[in-house]
């Protein structure tokens, strides 16, 4: 989608001292280049100045401003030493929050489903590649969404060494991708948990007739016994203090010599707490871990066999996803409200900025139970 050219805002004192906490990064308020952003509403600088990321998200979507490559910004911005030293007073108040409360308890576990897993199949089936794998792909022999996804999945398999016959449990099985691909390439039963009864519902259709159950259930009302584990994508919504509980539900289901595989996005710190605007309109009770959380939530439990990092995949899935939203917004804004489409162009276009900037990472770990015979091997793809 496209707009108009609209009138530029002048800057005045509090434009102008935005503009040096920009300075050395690359963007220019007004400036000339496709990442520059061009401020329509003259009240924008002080919401920004004053709620940090939350106001910045919430002013693109009031249409406060526009920027022609918001993910080059956000990857520009994100580099900038000064900006990402500032950026941790944003994450104040939520890390302040995450000391005290429990924001992924059990309790609290559905409400990211109904947030934002349920807010419409018809989205995902357009927005996503033909499986309906929503998390990273792997690009290392793709040039298209859909042979990505399927590269991950296969990779994704062969890390496990899957066997015809083997129980998987797959922890936030999404509609099920995971589970009829490895259903159907290695002949295993699959057992998926999700928080979403869209996901459920949808992906129990498209598992039919497989060796598959997809079941409504938070991840720690699961007590079987699986010969390996899988979990895409689900771990951002564990949180720090539900870590060490969520390895122990792992090793209780996994049987001994079996494999777990967790695939989830990392941060290059170890501070509590999300980004605001993230957090009030896309995933709400989100975290992202970080190396060292992960680690040691494992620590005197279950080894970790490899970490692969293809963060800078993730850049091309985000885009990708975008590309496929942007295309179906004509029909999806049937049954969407006009605003809808700015925060989510929003959301993937921030994400695959951060990406590209290193701020975000993509780890698979191949995490084992039981004393190791000889040392893991990495398939080659």
């Amino acid at each position: 989608m496209t707009s108009e050219p609209r009138q530029l805002a002048h800057p005045g004192f509090l434009g102008l001292r935005l503009g040096k906490m920009l300075a050395g990064s690359g963007v220019e308020i007004n400036g000339p280049n496709p990442w520059d952003p061009q401020i329509h509403h003259p009240a924008f600088y002080r919401r920004v100045l004053t709620g940090g990321s939350l106001g910045l998200g919430e002013s693109y979507a009031d249409e406060w401003w526009d920027c022609a490559q918001l993910d080059e910004m956000y990857n520009r911005m994100l580099r900038s030493p000064r900006l990402r030293n500032r950026a941790f007073l944003a994450y104040l108040a939520p890390y302040l929050l995450s000391l005290f409360a429990n924001l992924q308890s059990k309790a609290r576990a559905f409400q990211v489903g109904k947030a934002h897993y349920d807010i419409g199949n018809d989205l995902y089936r357009n927005m996503l590649d033909e499986r309906m794998v929503y998390t990273c792909g792997y690009w290392r022999n793709a040039d298209n969404l859909d042979d990505a996804q399927r590269d991950k999945l296969e990779l994704t398999c062969a890390k496990l060494d899957l066997q015809p016959g083997m129980r998987v449990l797959d922890i936030g099985c999404g509609w099920g991708s995971f589970a009829k691909y490895a259903a159907e390439t290695r002949g295993v039963q699959v057992t998926g948990v999700t928080v979403s009864k869209e996901q459920v519902e949808l992906g129990s259709q498209m598992c039919a007739g497989l060796p598959v159950s997809l079941r409504l259930q938070d991840y720690r009302d699961v007590n079987e016994q699986f010969d390996a584990i899988v979990s895409l994508g689900m771990f951002e919504h564990v949180g720090h203090k539900n870590y060490a509980a969520y390895m122990r539900v792992a090793h209780r289901c996994l049987k001994t010599g079996g494999k777990f595989l967790l695939h989830t996005i990392g941060k290059n710190h170890s501070r509590s707490g999300v980004d605001p605007w993230i957090a009030k309109y896309i995933f709400p009770n989100g975290e992202i871990p970080s190396l060292r959380q992960i680690s040691k939530s494992l620590e005197n439990l279950m080894v970790i066999e490899d970490l692969h990092n293809f963060g800078p995949d993730y850049d091309k899935t985000l885009m990708a996803w975008f590309a496929n939203f942007d295309r179906a917004w004509p029909q999806l804004q049937k049954n969407m409200p006009a605003r809808f489409y700015r925060i989510w162009k929003y959301y993937l276009h921030v994400c695959a900025g951060a990406f590209r900037a290193r701020n975000l990472q993509l780890w698979q770990l191949v995490i084992s139970k039981g004393a190791p015979v000889g040392a893991y091997r990495r398939p080659d793809m």
